[in-house]
């Protein structure tokens, strides 16, 4: 196995609170979807793009 790295980001809350009721249905975890985005991010030119112009966020002090 790779070895993992472990590290902190800070999330917006209400957002997180509306992934874990969606997830657990789907029994899917933040750490699945952060390695897939990742790599998708880094393999799909037009997941890049629609991630790069993603606007739908609410501000909260962190650099959305």
């Amino acid at each position: 196995m790779e070895e993992l790295k472990l590290t902190s980001v800070k999330i917006l809350g209400d957002l997180y609170k509306k992934f874990k009721l969606d997830a657990l249905s789907n029994e899917f975890t933040l750490q699945k979807l952060v390695n897939r985005s990742m790599d998708l991010y880094l393999l799909d030119n037009q997941f890049k793009l629609q991630i790069h112009e993603h606007k739908n966020l609410e501000p909260s002090g962190s650099r959305l």
